[in-house]
């Protein structure tokens, strides 16, 4: 195999090829991304067969900030009959030796708002696709969620690309996105980014000691309180930190104080705080070494934030903010973990979540 496929946001194919032709390179396998504006995902071209196969065992996907979801495709189908369009994805596949067994299938299309109109499609032909996979063999007969999962994404009418992707490293969401529910009582739906935010990046069985009723936050920026709901909901205590108005059902809870003044200025009065978050609308670059300069301070453990982009150079903008502030935690002998995504509920920014660690090396 010679191609792999990434999902991204619609708009943000070229930060997605940009940032895998530069993973790619890092690993020494070479190739050339294939994109179009708009389309929601990005096809990335090796120049040797079985670079595939590598770039989707050792390109770690928890490392890539732009895109959803890889997976290498095996054949790329189009013209697909409408009286049978099982048949040629079985051929394509049975021809081929080295393509794994597969737990899991996932029938998806990029996410824009034309392949969307293919996801009552996708939906309706994922049982007899699996019966059929399962009947050939390509599929376990049960689900096996720590085998790899058979991808089968449409891009067209009758139009499909066809592949697979390691459960150990990829993402465990449909289409590479968590379905989550706008909670009626929730201030502002900013809410929803920092609750993506705690399903992409801490480990569902993790929750109850790292998201724990009694634990202190400080939101920097809190106003009305979409971020600080996440943590009010999960029982904790919050600093809410912003010369607005917080909304007054979080007032009403008890579990809010509100300091009306500047959140590059504030510092907590007891360093109790476990969580810090973060959704000012300032200079990336700004946000990044205040970040920093908290954890640096022992103020708090863990961190998420959100780094508004530039309208132009995304990418650039992205790789210098954090590898600034990633020189800046490890010249103050900070041990830490960090990751970024460009999330599902973000638009024009990234999320980044930063922890301190004790006894582990830098990531």
């Amino acid at each position: 195999m010679k191609h792999l496929m990434f999902y991204c946001r619609s708009g943000f194919e070229k930060e997605c090829a940009g940032e895998i032709q530069d993973r790619a390179t890092q690993l020494e396998v070479f190739g050339f991304p294939r994109l179009k504006s708009n389309t929601g995902y990005v096809l990335f071209e090796c120049y040797q067969q079985g670079d595939a196969e590598r770039l989707v065992k050792e390109l770690d996907f928890k490392a890539l900030i732009f895109a959803r979801q890889m997976f290498a495709v095996a054949a790329e189908i189009k013209d697909l009959p409408r009286e049978d369009r099982i048949s040629p994805i079985l051929e394509s596949l049975s021809d081929m030796e080295a393509f794994p067994r597969c737990g899991d299938i996932r029938i998806e299309t990029p996410d824009t708002n034309e392949a969307k109109e293919l996801l009552k499609f996708c939906r309706k032909f994922t049982v007899p696709a699996r019966q059929a996979m399962r009947g050939k063999g390509i599929l376990f007969p049960k689900d096996n969620p720590k085998k790899p999962v058979l991808h089968i994404c449409f891009v067209a009418p009758g139009h499909c690309f066809v592949g697979y992707s390691l459960s150990s490293n990829n993402s465990s969401f449909f289409m590479g996105i968590p379905r989550l529910k706008f909670p009626s009582d929730a201030p502002s739906r900013s809410t929803l980014k920092l609750e993506e935010a705690f399903h992409v990046f801490i480990p569902r069985e993790e929750w109850d000691e790292r998201l724990a009723p009694g634990m202190w936050g400080v939101d920097l920026g809190a106003c009305p309180g979409g971020w600080t709901y996440q943590l009010v909901k999960r029982s904790m205590f919050v600093h809410a930190v912003d010369n607005g108005m917080m909304a007054d059902s979080l007032m009403d809870t008890g579990q809010v104080k509100h300091h009306q003044e500047d959140g590059f200025k504030f510092e907590p009065a007891r360093k109790n705080v476990t969580w810090l978050i973060c959704d000012m609308v300032e200079k990336p670059s700004r946000v990044a070494q205040l970040m920093g300069e908290w954890l640096i301070s022992g103020w708090a453990k863990e961190a998420i934030f959100n780094l508004k982009l530039p309208m132009k150079g995304r990418y650039d903008e992205v790789l210098e903010d954090i590898e600034n502030l990633k020189l800046f935690l490890i010249e103050n002998k900070v041990k830490f973990q960090l990751q970024a995504k460009h999330l599902y509920h973000d638009r024009e920014e990234i999320t980044v979540h930063l922890r301190c660690l004790s006894n582990i090396s830098p990531y």
